[in-house]
């Protein structure tokens, strides 16, 4: 999942064993602005994305979600507010 202009991007998905059970954990960076309905299902999504891809128990996947101000974020030498 990831999208050129920046609007948001998979960052990384580790497993870390905790109990001996593996739990996925994703890292979505996207730019502010969403509504926490836009969150929700992004989240409902991409949880349903590993399960369905790893096997992993619903339970067992966090994700995690990173929001950047366009202000603190660059393409090409200029922020995107620039």
């Amino acid at each position: 999942m990831s999208k050129k202009n920046g609007e948001y991007c998979l960052r990384t998905i580790y497993v870390i064993k905790r109990g001996g059970r593996a739990m996925p954990i994703v890292t979505v960076q996207m730019l502010e602005g969403r509504t926490d309905k836009q969150k929700q299902a992004l989240i409902e999504e991409v949880t349903s994305a590993v399960t369905k891809t790893t096997g992993a128990k619903e339970t067992a996947v966090t994700v995690v979600i990173e929001e950047m101000s366009k202000s603190n974020y660059g393409v090409a030498g200029k922020r995107l507010i620039d």
